[in-house]
């Protein structure tokens, strides 16, 4: 089947439709939803019964591109700082020192088992150093796993802020394979620059874009998720445009505006995180119609044994020379190591040697893809039973709830107070965005000059209001009272 205008809206609503229910039941056979996706992208494609011909690595990388900002984006919305905090350094030398290790390792095996040049060996490499986000992300997540001593805020932060790493490195290994004149010194200015212009931009980005949020007045609540999209590519686009790397732009806007108190913050939150799913469905259907799954068997004994090598030593080589320095027990090292997740991101970054016409493009793409499914179906299926055999896991119940659960939860708020605002209080005069108001309560109604008022974020709070108060627990009008300055 050929896609045209006509067919691939039903089409890919009908693939999507597929998705969703067969994701549905996919974890009580214990194998991620991610899988299913790609499964049914293959099932889909020219050699699956769907037949839909589809080999377009460009169209695929733009999908691939445009899925992957909506995920880091979601992805850092939710990160909440107070628990990344005590982990920010482990997470920071995973995710580039970590990276760089695997990517070196894994690249010097394959050069031995392969008759890649050193070069294609350690883009290979590179391809495949960073944990991906999505998978991570969604399996943690959707299982609720609860883990010890801020295991999941490490491992979140981590498969959250690598990619820009891994992205920089297949960059500058591509520019090493298609310019062979060139030395491996000359990347290093193009390294720097990336990191640093992405960090700074993606810090920038964010407080513009939360001054811009809670200062302009929409009509209508619908409009500030589109709002927040439109700045979430501005932020990438931008920063790519002068020279940074923009998928660390992203990540670091998102991880600040999420910290922040920003209008309509919770109907923000929940349409990134449908949008997250719709694009992981999105990504991996697409990534399964791209492969023919005749030209993954001839590489599967390669393809095993690179896997493998990743999964039981190059992975965990990275995870222990960059935490040498930290004091950590070996059992967490152990399942930090085991939580090594590929999924989308490294095949999108397998689509640029194909568009730069590398020699072997096809072969590191297939190559890659089974690395990619190996490490998904191994590692994410036992994710679980890891956490018990390593006694780094919780039991659910004694799971904390972050700022964004407590923003997002349904429990109801069965308590009720009025609360009235002298001309003195810290209150007067400011919108109820920037109070930094409990999560766990709300601000219903105002009461003023006799009038009632439906509050939102930009709702000024004037003297003689009051305030009629929600909560779910009577000490958390204390910690309203302490809030406004009562």
């Amino acid at each position: 089947m050929n896609l045209t205008i006509e067919n691939i809206v039903l089409v890919g609503s009908l693939l999507l439709l597929i998705s969703i229910i067969a994701g549905k039941t996919s974890y009580k056979f214990g194998v991620p939803i991610l899988l299913f996706f790609l499964g049914i992208g293959m099932l889909a494609g020219s050699e699956g019964i769907g037949g839909i011909q589809f080999n377009d690595p460009k169209t695929a990388q733009f999908i691939g591109l445009v899925s992957l900002n909506f995920i880091l984006f979601s992805g850092g919305l939710d990160t909440n700082w107070n628990s990344i905090k005590p982990v920010l350094k482990e997470g920071i030398a995973l995710s580039t020192l970590g990276v760089l290790l695997t990517a070196l390792s894994l690249g010097t095996f394959v050069y031995f088992i392969t008759d890649f040049t050193i070069y294609e060996s350690m883009l290979l490499g590179s391809i495949v150093s960073s944990t991906d986000a999505a998978a991570v992300f969604s399996i943690l997540r959707s299982r609720s796993l609860a883990l010890k001593t801020n295991l999941r805020p490490t491992l979140e932060l981590e498969s959250g802020s690598n990619d820009p790493m891994a992205y920089v490195l297949t960059l500058a290994f591509l520019t090493l394979v298609v310019n062979q004149d060139q030395s491996a010194w000359s990347i290093l200015p193009m390294f720097l620059q990336q990191m640093i212009l992405g960090g700074a931009a993606g810090f920038l980005f964010g407080k513009i874009s939360k001054y811009i949020i809670n200062k302009i007045k929409l009509d209508f609540e619908g409009l500030y998720p589109v709002l927040v999209i439109s700045l979430m590519f501005i932020t990438f686009s931008a920063t790519d445009a002068i020279g940074g790397n923009g998928f660390l732009a992203i990540y670091i806007c998102a991880v600040y505006l999420g910290n922040q108190d920003i209008i309509h913050k919770k109907t923000i939150l929940k349409v990134f995180d449908g949008l997250a799913w719709l694009m992981q469905i999105v990504l991996f259907l697409t990534l399964g119609l791209l492969v023919f799954p005749s030209e993954i068997i001839p590489i599967v004994g390669i393809g095993l044994l690179t896997a493998l090598f990743l999964i039981l030593i190059a992975r965990p080589v990275g995870v222990f020379i960059s935490l040498i320095f930290f004091k950590m027990k070996m059992r967490r090292r152990l399942y930090i190591s085991w939580v090594g997740l590929r999924g989308a991101v490294p095949i999108v970054f397998a689509t640029y040697p194909l568009l730069a016409g590398v020699e072997k493009a096809n072969m590191i793409f297939n190559i890659v893809f089974f690395i990619s499914v190996t490490s998904v179906l191994v590692q994410g299926t036992t994710l679980s039973l890891f956490a018990k055999w390593l006694h780094v896991a919780l039991p659910e119940k004694a799971k904390k709830l972050t700022a964004t659960d407590l923003l997002l939860t349904e429990n109801p708020k069965a308590l009720m107070k009025e609360i009235g605002v002298t001309q003195h209080c810290f209150a007067v005069d400011k919108e109820i965005v920037e109070l930094g108001f409990p999560k766990n309560a709300i601000i219903a109604m105002i009461i003023r000059d006799n009038n009632y008022i439906t509050p939102n974020g930009s709702t000024k709070i004037m003297a003689e209001d009051t305030l009629v108060v929600l909560a779910d627990k009577a000490e958390v009008f204390d910690e309203v009272n302490e809030t406004l300055k009562i």
